[in-house]
């Protein structure tokens, strides 16, 4: 972890994407995710695209020069659609990828838009057959009178082409938004969550679903709250949770009830009434959750902290960071410009030791929980030389500034960083810009 006297420091590594001021809408990245083993990151973007990065083996005998990401595959995974009974748009835009843990040779992954699921296969292919009986190597067939012997086919070597291809399409479950996607420990099933359901869909079967949570109300105007994310637990094949809008988590064990509107457990912070406020309500709603890998604990993100929560204690977390503290004083004009509306996500290294989030001004939080120190460091083309290592950065909330602190009236709030992902076994992590994915390691001494 970085900071004062601190045992790690982050260095720059890569950098991909296009350098030009003027962004394209569709190549603003809108989710990040690194498979289980941490040799693939996958990025999906507003124009439906999703790109994946290979980790290169590093090289033994200079191991200052830690392994790089490059591309190994992209695809057009979703595209715009029009649903006319409801004359509406269907955007294209990714909101969430989600690795399926490796069983064979390929790869398989999630990805889904507002309203349609997809399940992907990532393959190689190295070799190709050459020599048929019926047929020319153009791909022509022959005429089988002039076939006077059989030859036995055979593979020769070609290069190396990774091929996407859509393997299930899940659609039509979701009347709202989906917001999550969640694969379950069993491997078999998984959920899918919008802003008023829950469904539970096996991967083999696409033409039916199993709603479980429903939380739309029988008359629209008494409606008091959204489902803004959801997950299963990393063990426990029959427990998932879903926070609100409100600020609340519910956990749910499915083997309770087929329908799991009534929750196993509410977790939810009493609100300190002197903090009270017109924005209270807005600033507590729930934008990511996360469960630790060790399953004992859940992370949460709002508007302003970040807070862990012990599975076993429901009514306050066991830690809480203040991730910038200083906009409190803000809000007005967040609300003004939407920014406080953006939903940042959050993540844990591999032990569960630190925790990452992001911010404005192209800045991103990490909180390590057992030397309880945090630091800010800041994703820019400025500090993009090879294995340059990131100077902490310090906001000044008011009164007299120091020399290499940064004034909380010039922070670009245009500049976010809502997607971040840890490499599940080294320190690698990866921070998505805009358009940009920067990836940054730890020094090797």
């Amino acid at each position: 972890m970085a900071g004062p006297g601190g045992d790690m420091q982050w260095c720059f590594s890569q950098v991909k994407g296009a350098i030009d001021d003027d962004v394209a809408e569709a190549d603003i990245i809108s989710t990040v995710e690194f498979n289980h083993t941490g040799k693939l990151l996958a990025t999906g973007d507003k124009g439906g695209r999703v790109v994946i990065f290979q980790q290169e083996i590093e090289n033994k005998n200079q191991p200052q020069f830690r392994s790089e990401y490059n591309v190994y595959s992209t695809f057009q995974s979703h595209e715009p659609e029009f649903d006319y009974l409801k004359s509406l748009e269907i955007e294209e835009k990714i909101n969430k990828i989600r690795w399926l843990p490796q069983k064979n040779a390929a790869q398989f992954l999630l990805s889904t838009n507002d309203k349609t699921i997809k399940l992907w296969k990532i393959s190689e292919r190295d070799k190709r057959p050459e020599g048929y009986n019926l047929k020319e190597e153009d791909g022509c067939y022959k005429d089988p009178n002039t076939i006077t012997s059989l030859r036995v086919p055979v593979l020769i070597p070609m290069d190396l082409m990774v091929e996407a291809s859509p393997r299930r399409v899940f659609a039509n479950a979701h009347t709202y938004h989906i917001n999550s996607i969640s694969v379950n420990s069993d491997n078999e099933t998984y959920l899918s969550a919008d802003d008023l359901r829950i469904n539970l869909w096996h991967l083999e079967i696409t033409d039916r679903s199993f709603n479980i949570v429903d939380i739309k109300p029988a008359n629209m105007e008494e409606l008091t709250e959204v489902i803004t994310a959801a997950e299963f637990h990393p063990h426990q094949c029959n427990t998932f949770v879903y926070s609100s809008s409100k600020g609340t988590i519910r956990l749910c064990d499915m083997r309770a009830s087929a329908l799991c509107d009534k929750h196993s457990k509410l977790f939810e912070e009493p609100e300190d009434p002197s903090n009270r406020s017109f924005f209270s309500e807005i600033i507590s709603s729930i934008s990511d959750v996360k469960f630790s890998h060790n399953g004992r604990y859940m992370m949460t993100r709002d508007y302003l902290s970040v807070k862990i929560w012990d599975l076993n204690m429901e009514n306050r977390p066991v830690e809480t960071y203040q991730v910038h503290e200083y906009l409190r004083s803000k809000l007005c004009s967040l609300y003004e410009n939407d920014c406080i509306f953006d939903k940042f996500e959050c993540c844990w290294n591999g032990n569960d030791s630190v925790v990452m989030t992001g911010s404005y001004n192209n800045f991103f939080r990490m909180f390590d929980r057992g030397q309880r120190r945090d630091v800010t460091l800041e994703a820019s083309r400025e500090n993009s030389k090879p294995m340059q290592v990131l100077k902490p950065r310090k906001v000044c909330a008011g009164g007299k500034r120091k020399k290499d602190e940064i004034s909380v009236d010039s922070l670009d709030f245009n500049k976010k960083i809502l997607h971040t992902a840890w490499h599940p076994q080294d320190n690698i992590i990866a921070v998505a810009t805009t358009n940009n994915l920067y990836i940054f390691q730890d020094k090797v001494n």
